[in-house]
């Protein structure tokens, strides 16, 4: 049977693909280091990714490697590019040559924000950031190599794991009787776990795509502020929200105002039946809370 490859594996959405597959020892899971039953793997090496992959038989990559810090990335250029634009780009070179599909996660950063309606997946990308320009390249590299691939747009991703958005809230809501968050910028958060659902059901369909772009978050849409409340409120928090403007809140990188990405597409093509953001977030704050008594 052939096995797929995970990159980034000790990342978010990597750690969620790790507990949908425990027990599928066709998965093989990699990260720039080792730790458990993840393998260290530098996908910038094209030598060490064509060894594993021709070694463990492997059909299909899902890359969930990525540099995420968008503020740094404005003076961290250079990895930034290395990790989004030219890891995509040796993953797909190898799975072009082997004829391994490819699931290549990116971002609403490829787009500038400006449009109030939101995305469809063939809308002008006018990507603002460092951050933004990298994940461009990035799908780029996938799409020129001509290797089967499909490339799956996200945003506002959060879980039980790692730094974001939502564990942030949570710690500063148990620390600070009030937090101001931005209000004027909009989109959908997105459940790490309901994405790599998501991956797992999209895997056995890519067939003959090649370079396929989706769209995929969960349902519905907020501001940084009012998914900011709605934490607080789920999470028997007492902190109060004080929305504020952008402008408010400078920071290194540009950030889209509006993030509203379409579905439509994934969900006819592959039968995805979306979930709201708030019933996502219950899930997760359930976990984080079982996590933490356990």
């Amino acid at each position: 049977m052939k096995k797929v490859l995970v990159t980034g594996a000790l990342g978010q959405l990597g750690r969620e693909l790790q507990r949908l597959t425990e027990g599928h020892p066709e998965f093989v899971f990699t990260d720039i280091r080792s730790e458990g039953n993840v393998r260290c793997l530098d996908i910038l090496d094209i030598g060490a990714v064509t060894r594993i992959v021709t070694e463990e038989s492997i059909g299909a990559i899902v890359n969930c490697a990525a540099y995420t810090d968008v503020n740094r990335a404005e003076s961290d250029q250079a990895l930034c590019q290395a990790i989004n634009a030219d890891g995509p780009g040796v993953l797909a070179r190898v799975a072009k040559r082997t004829d391994a599909a490819l699931i290549h996660i990116s971002t609403e950063y490829v787009f500038d924000g400006r449009n109030p309606r939101g995305y469809v997946e063939t809308a002008r990308r006018h990507p603002l950031s460092a951050y933004g320009r990298s994940k461009r390249d990035g799908e780029d590299r996938v799409r020129r190599s001509g290797c089967r691939s499909v490339i799956i747009r996200t945003s506002w991703l959060y879980s039980p794991f790692g730094k974001n958005f939502v564990k942030t809230m949570l710690r500063l809501g148990a620390e600070k009787p009030e937090v101001s968050v931005v209000d004027d910028q909009i989109g959908s958060p997105t459940y790490a776990r309901d994405l790599a659902e998501v991956i797992l059901a999209v895997l056995p369909q890519i067939g003959e795509r090649r370079g396929a772009i989706y769209h995929f978050t969960n349902d519905g849409v907020c501001s940084w502020a009012g998914f900011a409340a709605t934490i607080m409120q789920e999470a028997g928090l007492t902190c109060q929200v004080r929305p504020i403007i952008t402008a408010e809140y400078p920071s290194p990188a540009v950030r889209p105002a509006c993030s509203i990405l379409s579905k439509e597409k994934i969900c006819r093509e592959f039968s995805i039946v979306l979930k709201p953001w708030e019933a996502s977030l219950r899930d997760c704050l359930r976990r984080l809370q079982a996590m933490e008594t356990a």
